[in-house]
């Protein structure tokens, strides 16, 4: 599922910012001197608003960029465990909250041994904007440990979210942060960690943990939301051009849930998804990806993606690569951060692709970026394209305040009405900016002025 790579250098381009960021910038530089994730995720941000930041001169007098930048909380603790076979195992946990002017921070946990302070400081940034362009009143923050669930028995992973959770419990609360799962965090692990919450606070917040079961209190669609929510994205910026996805080709990489949802919606939008992918390389299937087998093999026996190529005629297995060489109209990226370089992009490009939405975060580095401006790809951002799984959970946190159930069709509803004023807001905001067609300006730009609004209200606090 994880394709990473090293996050190219932003170093070098501080000269390139515009005077009004460029002072933020290089303090964020010498106060995170190792965090390149969290760098390159302040500079495409800073890059982008510069027109809002001339637009809005209070904004620059209120400090809000430099205040920002800056998380109101980071949180690091020590995780001891103890594995099934009585050794004492200690890992690192991480919350990072960042902005609750909109609403209680809100962002998922990521299980991985990736993670460290700069990737979560990267993901809790993006997590403000993103959760801003909701609408749903949501601050952001993110979380999670370098602890690895894969291969671990459900035993170990118990015992590891009931340690994770004694210590983080402290910082949690419907009104306070509400994390959801991510990267590692699925229903079982939001399970584990839920129940310690309840025991060690005696009390039934519902609405304080989101990716819930839906038999006890989780909202339909969430599962879905995020791989649904890309696939909708998709289909409005090819609206915007009277166009559809029906008919055309679609590389998705990985094979977790924001995979395996973007091909189920693919395939109901009339599209024909293609690739599908893990660490270990990736698969293409000309006749279409066969859902029910990729589930069978990724969600029940947790196996390799070279299995689907073993198992389905006509499919092959390519690996120690990335599905983005594969000729497709439609690109989905839905592993990681990095996972589309200039190279990447470049081959996309030639081989006619249309249309890029990201299901991750931050998949695409800068330069993968610009290629496809230059060549006039539609490109949805992650903090936009992949919006709908927080936007659902904010659903989710509705449900459980007023005790009321919606089916999946009503929840779908709502999901698809969400994504197309994302993405109105996107669009609408790159043109009122002067870069009419740049989502990743209107994304930017739309979520931070939705925040700068607020932060310039509330006081300097």
């Amino acid at each position: 599922m994880l394709h990473q790579k090293a996050p190219p250098p932003v170093t070098e381009s501080l000269v390139a910012l515009p005077s009004v960021v460029r002072e933020v910038f290089a303090t964020v530089q010498a106060r995170n001197p190792h965090e390149p994730e969290f760098q390159q995720a302040v500079h495409e941000v800073l890059d982008s608003i510069v027109p809002v930041l001339e637009r809005h001169p209070e904004f620059v007098d209120g400090g809000i960029v430099e205040r920002l930048v800056e998380p109101e909380r980071q949180i690091m603790f020590r995780v001891p465990w103890v594995d099934d076979d009585g050794k004492l195992q200690v890992n690192r946990g991480f919350r990072v909250q960042f902005s609750s002017v909109l609403g209680p921070y809100k962002g998922g946990l990521r299980f991985h041994p990736s993670v460290n302070l700069s990737i979560i400081k990267f993901l809790g940034f993006e997590q403000i904007f993103k959760n801003a362009l909701t609408g749903q009143g949501i601050g952001g923050a993110k979380g999670g440990s370098d602890f690895d669930p894969h291969g671990r028995s459900d035993a170990e992973v118990m015992r590891f979210c009931q340690s994770f959770m004694n210590e983080l419990y402290r910082h949690l609360g419907e009104h306070t942060d509400v994390p959801a799962g991510d990267i590692g965090v699925g229903a079982r692990e939001i399970g584990y960690l839920f129940g310690q919450y309840r025991k060690i606070t005696n009390r039934h917040e519902s609405g304080m943990f989101t990716g819930k079961g839906v038999q006890w209190g989780g909202a339909e669609v969430r599962t879905e939301a995020t791989g649904y929510g890309a696939v909708f994205f998709v289909q409005n910026m090819l609206g915007v051009h009277n166009q559809s996805i029906a008919g055309r080709r679609v590389a998705v990489s990985g094979s977790g849930n924001v995979a395996i949802y973007a091909i189920d919606k693919a395939y109901q939008l009339g599209g024909l998804p293609v690739t599908a992918s893990d660490s270990s390389g990736y698969v293409v299937d000309d006749a279409g990806i066969d859902l029910g087998l990729l589930r069978q093999i990724k969600e029940v026996e947790r196996g390799r993606i070279a299995e689907y190529a073993a198992r389905r005629h006509g499919a092959r297995f390519v690996e120690g690569r990335r599905p983005w060489e594969v000729p497709v109209e439609v690109a989905i990226p839905s592993a990681t951060q990095n996972e589309i370089d200039e190279d990447d992009a470049q081959a996309l490009i030639a081989n006619g692709v249309r249309a890029v939405a990201e299901g991750a975060n931050m998949p695409s580095t800068p330069a993968a970026i610009a290629a496809f401006h230059e060549a006039g790809v539609l490109f949805g951002p992650g903090k936009a394209a992949n919006a709908g799984g927080v936007a659902t959970s904010a659903l989710e946190m509705s449900q459980n305040a007023s005790r009321q159930r919606w089916n999946f069709a009503d929840s779908e509803s709502k999901l698809r009405a969400i994504m197309s004023d994302v993405h109105d807001a996107a669009f609408h905001a790159a043109e009122r900016h002067g870069r009419p067609g740049d989502y990743v300006v209107g994304a930017n730009a739309a979520g931070f002025e939705r925040v700068a609004h607020a932060m310039l209200a509330q006081g300097v606090i």
